[in-house]
Formats: structure tokens, sequence, C-alpha cells
């Protein structure tokens, strides 16, 4: 409908008209349980009832209020009766004639959702329970209560619940039942996205945060920590609450500004589209941050990130707020870089920054090399355009940036301008400005020549050494070349570290000269690394103090193709690797190269991260950027490489689970006997635990080859009939070689929306498998024939995962490089979102085109 995606104009109308004074919002979800009417094709739906009262500054004027619901039951403004057919259209509520003072009541119908987007509904198929929570950013909350559905219009918000009995609610205040009816405590003035409830027979652990601050006032914080009752056995909640109170130390020692929101607490819900949500008081995450079998500290280390991710929100983004998703990065980037901060500072992962510097600056830069890469601070025209920059550049470019920031300005100074960031705007909103002028106080410098170059352009920038040297063989002279894309030919001050790399006598390759300096401009000269013993190894951003692809001179690269695993520094090693990575994406590396050092290397790797990383980039090589010809000897390479590495593994070890999973992955024909001997027990591998997630992993290859059939996948489910098992049995459902099996899972996600996201997700995670190039190769034509439709028919989620994921990527031909240029060409008036969702996996396959090119060029 047309004014289902508010534009940005309409929001600086409203907000310039309208100020809120609260909500009282009642929901009756009692409906949530018990049969439908038999044959009914309605949606199933629940009672909404939202009271806003509001001032208008211009009395007489027209406003709207925001809803996406079925049906509108009646409308009440300033006690006047309104004609709800006359006033709703489905998603706006035209509100005419505003008073000085106002009060709405709409009484609404509204749907239960299947999608992840506002009230979502979840029947787990182990013990049948029904479980509720929503979920809004940016603008899902209108698809269950009326309001004003824009992040500046902050209001108190009053909570009622109606529930089954038996049932236990939460939303973002304290709550208590009485009457039958669950009832919340008022919440500061928050936007209507962070709003929550979260409804069901949760499985619910609580504790509690207690903190003495300088001044001996005392803090005194409620936690609480929830899962479906099926996923109990594994909850490990005590760990949740120990990073849970190490952040809220942490934090409260470096913002000097309490956890302003009463209660703290966490559920880890079913079928969720995102990593986590902010709601302040009542953080909702993916259950998927419950592990049911053996994981890898990567894992733990990755819940601890978000937990912490999401706390620094309770300041960043809940507490202050942007006035519109423009400044997203005020609170996502924020968030983004205090949760590897606080990881370090605070928890047992103090490795952290390798983690980041490894994989969240992966997602930054391939993104910001994407045709619709944009500024961190963006131009967000409406509420599609706000959906998609959650996105590489507004966080980890955003987090990135922020590093750079810190080593710029002080960490002191950073510090202190968020404390006086926070008591100048609590409960209020913000601009770019408003945090630059604090920064400004706190450090003295002039942070507009900044914000330009790193906020408010796009690009990224790549970071040569070049090393000339004197007689007696030492350093005459290092400069560090600075380049950019003609597409973004920004060159930006960087503050670097340079350090200088050589093997002793043990073979370690270790430091033993560094300088930080200000890159600033084509080429600076290091001069404090003049007269410096010859380096092997010249490695610019050392340390990984800013943002940059980061390339090597001729001898560098030598020593790396030798030595790599010689580096002593894990954190050196991790940003070479990186640069390595990307050299290979850029079509400066050949493929097969990066998949030898991987093969060479990487089982040497101490970072258990990394590891993974190196596993997921060395089969994205294979399948992205080798060429076709050698396709099946790299394979051939990386399944031998592997297994000898798996048998070599510690026994028990997080290197022997992480080499099992990888060579599932990457394993053919020669490998699956293996496979289905790890599965039936007639052979073991000493130390390695095939758990019931890890049999999931060794059954999609054997799917995917057609080792095993619908019959077997049956017999998994019953071993495991849980609501994660059907996702991976869906998955796996999805991945056999067969016509059939690809037409009926293309028409289950393409042309039917009965599936739930998370089946969805799962169908699609199957569906395209790499060794079936020529059984997809009929869905390339389809795929451009359905998705303008099927964008406008189907959730913004769900039309984001069909676009995304349905793409022909591995159909690597210049053919389908112009099917995509075809569509683009007759679809220039398609939803800008769409658009941009085809011309990002169209680069996708145009690069990988490239990469093919080059390593076919090596053969």
């Amino acid at each position: 409908m047309p004014g289902e995606n508010l534009s940005r104009d309409e929001a600086r109308e409203r907000a310039a008209l309208l100020s809120v004074d609260g909500y009282d919002v009642s929901l009756d979800v009692r409906s949530a349980v018990g049969d439908r009417d038999a044959g009914s094709e309605a949606p199933r739906t629940f009672r909404s009832v939202t009271t806003i009262r509001f001032r208008c500054a211009e009395p007489g004027a027209t406003s709207f209020a925001d809803l996406i619901a079925p049906s509108v039951t009646a409308v009440s403004l300033n006690g006047k009766d309104l004609d709800p057919s006359e006033v709703f259209d489905g998603s706006r509520i035209v509100l005419e004639d505003l008073a000085a003072d106002n009060e709405l009541t709409v009484d609404a119908q509204c749907a239960y959702s299947r999608t992840g987007e506002g009230l979502h509904r979840f029947v787990d198929p182990e013990d049948g329970e029904v479980y509720l929570y929503t979920q809004y950013e940016p603008a899902d909350s209108r698809r269950v209560f009326a309001g004003f559905e824009q992040p500046d219009l902050k209001a108190p918000f009053r909570f009622e619940v109606r529930a089954p009995e038996g049932w236990t609610v939460w939303s973002n205040g304290a709550g208590e039942l009485a009457d039958g009816t669950w009832r919340f405590a008022e919440t500061k003035p928050i936007s209507t996205y962070i709003t929550c409830v979260v409804a069901g027979p949760y499985h619910y652990v609580t504790d509690s945060y207690a903190r003495t601050f300088d001044d001996g006032t005392t803090l005194e914080v409620p936690l609480g920590a929830m899962c479906r009752k099926a996923l109990a056995p594994h909850f490990d909640a005590e760990d949740v609450f120990l990073v849970t109170k190490q952040g809220l130390d942490f934090f409260h020692d470096h913002f000097d500004y309490p956890y302003p929101f009463g209660k703290y607490d966490q559920a880890f819900v079913p079928e969720y589209n995102l990593g986590a949500m902010e709601n302040p008081g009542m953080v909702t995450f993916r259950e998927e941050f419950i592990f049911r079998g053996k994981v890898t500290r990567t894992s733990y280390e990755g819940r601890a990130n978000v937990i912490l991710h999401e706390m620094a929100h309770m300041w960043f983004g809940d507490l202050v707020t942007m006035v519109w998703w423009d400044d997203l990065w005020l609170k996502e980037s924020f968030a983004d870089f205090m949760g590897t901060f606080a990881s370090v500072g605070a928890t047992r992962f103090k490795d952290a920054w390798i983690t980041f510097a490894n994989r969240r600056k992966a997602w930054a830069y391939r993104a910001d090399q994407l045709p619709s890469t944009h500024p961190i601070t963006a131009d967000i025209r409406d509420l599609q355009d706000a959906k998609l920059n959650f996105d590489g550049i507004t966080y980890a470019k955003g987090a990135s940036v922020l590093k750079q920031l810190v080593a710029y300005v002080g960490q002191d100074a950073f510090l202190e301008g968020a404390r006086r960031y926070f008591k100048r705007h609590a409960y209020g909103n913000t601009r770019l400005g408003d945090l630059l002028s604090v920064l400004e106080e706190t450090s003295g410098r002039d942070m507009s020549a900044w914000a330009r170059s790193w906020l408010q352009t796009a690009g990224v920038n790549s970071l040569t050494p070049q090393v000339l040297l004197d007689p007696e063989g030492r350093v005459s002279e290092l400069a560090v070349v600075q380049e950019a894309a003609e597409s973004h030919p920004e060159l930006r001050p960087h503050r670097v570290a340079v350090g200088l790399y050589r093997r002793g006598a043990g073979g370690e390759l270790a430091r033993y000269a560094r300088a930080e300096v200000d890159v600033d401009g084509p080429r600076t000269v290091v001069a404090e690394l003049a007269g410096a013993e010859a380096p092997e190894l010249v490695l610019v951003n050392d340390d990984d103090l800013t943002y940059c692809k980061t390339r090597f001179d001729e001898t560098s690269l030598a020593t790396l193709r030798v030595a790599l695993g010689d580096l002593t520094d894990p954190l050196a090693r991790a940003l070479c690797w990186s640069a390595l990575w990307n050299m290979t994406r850029d079509a400066l590396l050949p493929a097969r190269e990066f998949i030898g050092l991987v093969l060479e290397f990487a089982h040497r790797e101490s970072d258990i991260g990394v590891l993974q990383m190196l596993h997921a980039w060395a089969e994205s090589a294979l399948t992205n950027y080798a060429a076709p010809k050698w396709r099946a000897q790299g394979a051939e390479l990386l399944r031998r490489g592997t297994l000898d590495q798996l048998y070599a593994a510690e026994h028990g070890s997080e290197h022997q689970l992480a080499m099992a999973r990888f060579f599932a992955r990457v394993t053919d024909e020669p490998g699956l006997e293996l496979l289905t001997g790890l599965l039936d027990g007639t052979a073991a591998i000493e130390g390695l635990d095939v758990d019931q997630e890890l049999r999931w992993v060794f059954l999609e290859p054997l799917a995917a080859h057609g080792v095993v059939d619908e019959s077997a996948l049956a017999a998994e489910l019953a071993r495991d009939d849980t609501a994660t098992g059907r996702r991976h049995q869906v998955r796996c459902l999805a991945a056999r070689p067969s016509e059939a099996v690809k037409a009926q899972a293309w028409a289950q996600v393409v042309e039917s929306d009965a599936l739930s996201n998370a089946l969805v997700e799962a169908t699609i995670a199957g569906f395209a498998q790499s060794n079936q190039r020529e059984l997809l190769a009929p869905y390339a034509e389809k795929y451009f024939a359905a998705i303008e439709r099927v964008w406008s028919e189907r959730s913004i989620q769900i039309g984001m995962d069909v676009v995304r994921g349905l793409f022909p990527a591995l159909q690597h031909s210049q053919a389908t490089l112009d099917a995509a240029d075809a569509w683009l060409a007759a679809h220039e008036d398609a939803a800008p979102a769409l658009r941009r969702l085809v011309l990002e996996a169209r680069d996708d396959l145009a690069r990988g085109l490239r990469g093919q090119a080059c390593d076919a060029a090596h053969e």
C-alpha cells in the first residue's frame, strides 16, 4: 500500500507538527492458542487497543497514525467516533482537524506474524507449546499497535496483556499479573521500534546485579534469561549472566551514567530474523545462541559480543536515539565497536580485536566495494532504505571508523565525549553534529574534516608500502602509498602503525620495528623507520588502527608465501590473511594460490575464530573465484588436505571439530563414505564426538550428493524431532540432486507463503549447492521473471531473503551477468531497495568472473 513505506519527508513533517505524551497499549493474545475455524483463510488475529495522548503545534491540521492490520473495529479521536472504513486504508489512519491536545483510541484486529515481523507466533513441534515475541525494527510496531512509527516521536509506554492461562508475559518494564491481565510499569520515553512483548510458557531463570557508585548510591538490576522449554537442558544461563554482569560493570565504569531502564531481561526466541534486538529492559536474541552441541570458543565469543553490543545500545540508541535512520550509525556503529571493546576489557575473550579484524571488517570491506556502498551517515529516503542499511557499512565499517577515531582523538577524550553526550541528550534524539560537538570539546580537535572524510564519503582506501634500501641493506626510505577506487576517489587521513618483520634464528617471523604515522594524501614517508634493518615483511596498518585494505610489496608477499605461519603475533597473522583474501577478491591473487596458503598454514592458527574464517574463505575461493577447469582439482586438494589435518588435530580439540565441519563442507565423492561411517558408527575418529548437530552437518553433503534419501532424513528427524531438527531436515531435503526436489523447493519459497521465515531460510540454504550448477541453471530465467512480483506481494524480510538467496550466483557466466543487466535496464522504475539487492548480487557475480579469469591466467 502506498502509505506503508513512510518517507523521511513525511516523518519530518509529522515530527514538526506532533509531540507525544504517552501510549496505553492493551493486547489480548488468548487467541494464540487453540484451533482456528475450519477452512478459514483469514490470518489468525489478536485484539489490540491503543490510546495515544499527543499535542499538535497547529490546531486544525491533518496528520496520520500508522497501523498495519487486517481490520479496525473502532477509531475515536478526542471523544468523536470515526468510521474506520473512511479513515483507515490498511496502513494509515487519517487524523483531521487536530486539537492542541489530543487523544486517539484505536481498536483493531492485528495479525500474528510468521515472518518474524511484528508479533511472531511459533508452535514448537516438540511439545505443541506456543510462543510469542515481538520484533519491530525499523517499523513493525505498527503491526501490533497504532502509533507514530518514527524514532524521534518518543513517549512513555504502558502495556497490558491478556494471555492464555499459565503463560508468563514480559515487556520493557516490570510486570505483574492481576485479574487475568499482565500490567507493566510505564517506560521512560522511548521510540516505538524498541518496545517489546514476549509471552508464552518460556523457561525463565533469574539473577541480579548490584553496583555501588562513588557517590554512595546503589543500583540494583533484576536479571532474567529465557528460552523455549524444549531448549532448557541446553541453556547455559549462568554464562549469559556472567557476561551480562561483566558488561554492566564495564559500561558503568566507562559511561558514568547508571543503567536507566530498571530490569534487564534477555529472551532467546525461535525463528528470529536478526542476531538480537536492543529493546530496553527486554533484549531479544535468536535462539541459535543456545548451543545444542559442542561448539568452538568462537561461538561463545560471538554470543558474548552480541550480548555486549545490545547492552551498549541501552545508552547508544535507547537512551539517546537518532532523529531518523540517516544517523543509524549513531547507535549501530557504536554498539558494534563497544561489543568488541567491552569483550576485551571485561570478559575472558581478550583476543576479540583479532576476531573483529578478521571477521567484522571482512563484512565491511565487501559492502564498501558494492555499487550500493554509501557513507556511514547515509541518505535514507524511506523505510525500505532503512531496512537495507542494517549492513556492513553501518555496523562493521562504522565500528572500524570509530576505532580509528579513538586512535585519532585518544581513548580518554572519546569516552569523555560519550559521557557528555549521554548526559546532554538523555531520552532525546540526536544528529551527527550533536556527537561531533562533544568530541570537539573533549579532544580539542576540529572534527568537521574528519567527519567529512570518514562519515560522509564512501569507499575503502588501499595502503601499500614502498621500501628503498641503501647500499648497506638498510631502509633509506619507507613510504605508504594510498589509493582509492575511481568511483570513490576520497583519500582519507589514516592514523596507522607500520610494522617491520624479520625471521629470527629459530625461523620465527617477528616484529623488530614499529612507527605510528598520520597517512594523508597519495604518499606519506615514514621518517621514523629510515635506517632500520631491511625488512622481510612490511605490515601497513599493524595493530589494525585504521580501516583500509592492506597491500604488500613484492618482498613482503614472497615472505608470506613461505613463512606466513611463522608470524608470532596472532593479530598480525589475522591482518595478513585478511589482506590476502582481499587480494583474492580483487583478482590480484589467484584463488588457487590463496587455497594453497590455507592448506599450508591455516592449521597452525592458534586463534580458532581465524581458522574458521579461513575455512569459509577457502570454500568461497573454490566456489566463486577458482577457474572452472581447476575447480575439481582444487576440491580434491581441499578434501585431502583437510582430511589429513582432521586426523592430525589434537583429539577432542576445537581444531578437530572445526576441521570436521570444514571437511563435510568441501568433501566430494571419495569423502562421503567416511561421513556415512561416522553417522552409522562403522567409522570413528578418535576424540571426535558426533553429536546431533554434527550429524546434521554431515547429512547435508550426503543429501546433496544423493547418498541419503527422504526416508533417511525422516529417520534422522525422528531422532531429533525438534524445531531445530526440522529446520535442518528442510535444508537437507532441499539439497537433494533432483529436478523434482528443486521444483518443489522453488514453489514452496517463491510461489507460496505457507512456510515460516525460518523454513524459508532453511529451504533457500539447501536449494543452491555448488555441485549442482547444471541442475540449477534453469532457475536463472525463473528468478528474474519472479522477483518483482515476490517483492510486491511478500513482506520485506521474506522479499530480501528470496532476492538475495535465490540469485543465480552459481551460474558463473557472462550470460547470467547479461541477464542481470537486462533485468536492471528493464526495471529502472522498480523499488529502489529491490534494485539495490539485484545490483549487489550482480556485482558479486562480476567480481567472481574477474577472479576466475585471474585464476585461469595461472593455469
